[in-house]
């Protein structure tokens, strides 16, 4: 005897097909083996009472604020907790109803869909990449003399350029060209000296194959890079530094990644106040979708970063990695970058050229839940612990 463990319908009915179960029952039963729990914020007390009555008719169960069953809340946060199939009955009934139902129903459909799916390809540089099949590793290039870890290595043009050689040798999908520092407690570098630092670099770069990302938080350095050969933006405001950066994105049909961050470099980690870190690091995320796709990025060109250690304590941090995949609700290809940071150097009492160890183990547990691509200073070391977690944790047909 013993407890299997299920993570969604697929498993499901792989674990019914092994003991025989008629096909039939199989799509009957996968459903009802696989549990969800989806937390709804601010709804209306009415609503709330008809979501509860209905799922407990199914047999799930709902958790409300106390004063919502006599409607002295007008408001209330509200846990769902059931199967899919569960799930499935109350959404079919919900848009039968009043009170802004209808509209909750697609949103509970839509977060399940996107937690249970891999996300759409995004193409770059003519190359698609297909996430859900193997995680893609970003190298980190920075150009800066006063980055946390490499500051001042690669300032010079042919130690530039040879390290990224290096890492697109040692197995990186795309080099992440910086020129502008933004450890805790960095002064903003002009414009001009960032597009000094980073346009020679790539206008080498570009004629590789490789695609090449630019990690900036100004739209007149994305718009020069992308002109000198750069195919994404990697915005570590998430759109809210430049009010420009989206259509820059827009205008250039190139792919964004937005970071939660809470403040700038210079003062993100004075205020690291949540009362919610998940849910307000996803209603920061989700604001910058919108901008970006009121400025005309399109959805599948956008990629999400939760923005490990930008603005966040270290249990902060190791909270983001345990419950990572709460990210996936979004529907966007996750990015998360923990190379060589502060957090594990505070874990394990080490100096930032001893954290390798420690390296791996976060991107073991980031892959393991969800992460779509690692941003990394080490490719070769993360490239192996990358394929072996994926050979552990992504199974065959699974993306």
């Amino acid at each position: 005897m013993r407890i299997i463990e299920i993570k969604d319908t697929n498993e499901a009915a792989e674990e019914l097909k092994k003991i025989y179960v008629d096909p039939a029952g199989i799509v009957l039963m996968a459903p009802k083996s696989v549990f969800r729990t989806i937390l709804l914020k601010k709804i209306p007390s009415i609503a709330a009472n008809i979501i509860k009555q209905e799922m407990l008719s199914y047999g799930g169960e709902a958790a409300t604020s106390y004063g919502v069953v006599n409607l002295s809340s007008k408001y209330t946060d509200l846990i769902i907790m059931g199967t899919i199939k569960q799930f499935t009955q109350l959404t079919d009934k919900l848009p039968l109803h009043q009170f802004g139902l209808p509209a909750i129903s697609k949103n509970i459909s839509r977060v399940l869909l996107n937690y249970d799916s891999c996300p759409p390809p995004v193409k770059i540089k003519g190359k698609k990449f297909h996430f859900g099949k193997r995680t893609y590793i970003m190298g980190i290039l920075n150009v800066t003399p006063d980055s946390f870890s490499d500051g001042g290595k690669f300032i010079n043009f042919k130690d530039a350029i040879n390290h990224a050689f290096r890492m697109i040798k040692e197995g990186a999908d795309i080099i992440d060209v910086g020129g502008e520092s933004t450890r805790p407690g960095a002064k903003t570098v002009p414009a001009r000296e960032e597009m000094r630092r980073v346009l020679p670099v790539i206008r080498e770069l570009k004629k590789r194959k490789i695609p090449i990302s630019i990690d900036t938080r100004k739209a007149a350095v994305a718009k020069a890079a992308i002109l000198a050969g750069a195919d994404i933006i990697n915005d570590t405001s998430g759109l809210r530094y430049d009010k420009k950066m989206a259509k820059v994105a827009a205008k250039y049909k190139v792919p964004i990644i937005i970071m939660h961050i809470k403040g700038t470099p210079k003062n993100m980690q004075k205020n690291t106040g949540y009362q919610d870190l998940i849910g307000e690091i996803i209603e920061y995320l989700d604001k910058s979708i919108e901008i970006a796709e009121n400025a005309g990025v399109l959805r599948n060109q956008i990629i999400i970063d939760p923005g490990f250690g930008f603005g966040k304590t270290i249990e902060q941090n190791l909270e983001i990695l345990r419950r990572l995949k709460e990210f996936k609700s979004i529907g966007q290809p996750i990015l998360i970058g923990t190379s060589r940071k502060s957090t594990i150097g505070k874990v394990l009492g080490l100096p930032v050229t001893e954290r390798i160890e420690g390296t791996a183990a976060t991107v073991a547990v980031a892959i393991s839940s969800g992460a779509d691509i690692i941003r990394v200073h080490d490719v070769m070391e993360m490239k192996r612990v990358a394929q072996m977690t994926d050979a552990i944790v992504r199974r065959k047909g699974n993306g």
